[in-house]
């Protein structure tokens, strides 16, 4: 990982710690806002530490545009958790053939940059 990168990743780590502090949540409800706080604590250790061996920079690239899309659309939309795309599973075709291997490609060529890793965590 080379300097400049290490550096962006961790000023990425400082601002969801900041983010984290200063988290208010949209109830208003101090019990919700201790929910929140928490979990964008506990996703940020998790994911940062699932990646601290990341060494292809091109993956490096991706996490962070991830880990960027999510604190934007966290403070957007005041939720902290990642907005799930709504695409029934199986829906689109038959259970068998290539064109259920054609829709698994496609599915996963649409998921949104914000949702990569969050179906490897949760």
């Amino acid at each position: 990982m080379t300097t400049a990168t290490r550096r962006e990743v961790l000023g990425l780590y400082r601002r969801i710690f900041r983010l984290a502090r200063q988290w208010q949540a949209a109830s208003g409800q101090m019990e919700d806002t201790i929910k929140e706080q928490q979990y964008i604590l506990n996703e940020a250790r998790t994911l940062f530490g699932k990646n601290r061996d990341l060494t292809d920079p091109d993956l490096i690239k991706q996490c962070i545009d991830e880990c960027t899309a999510r604190i934007e659309i966290a403070l957007h939309y005041q939720i902290p958790y990642p907005r799930p795309i709504h695409l029934p599973p199986m829906g689109l075709t038959p259970l068998h053939g290539r064109r259920l291997q054609r829709q698994e490609k496609l599915r996963k060529l649409s998921k949104p940059v914000y949702l990569k890793s969050h179906d490897e965590v949760s």
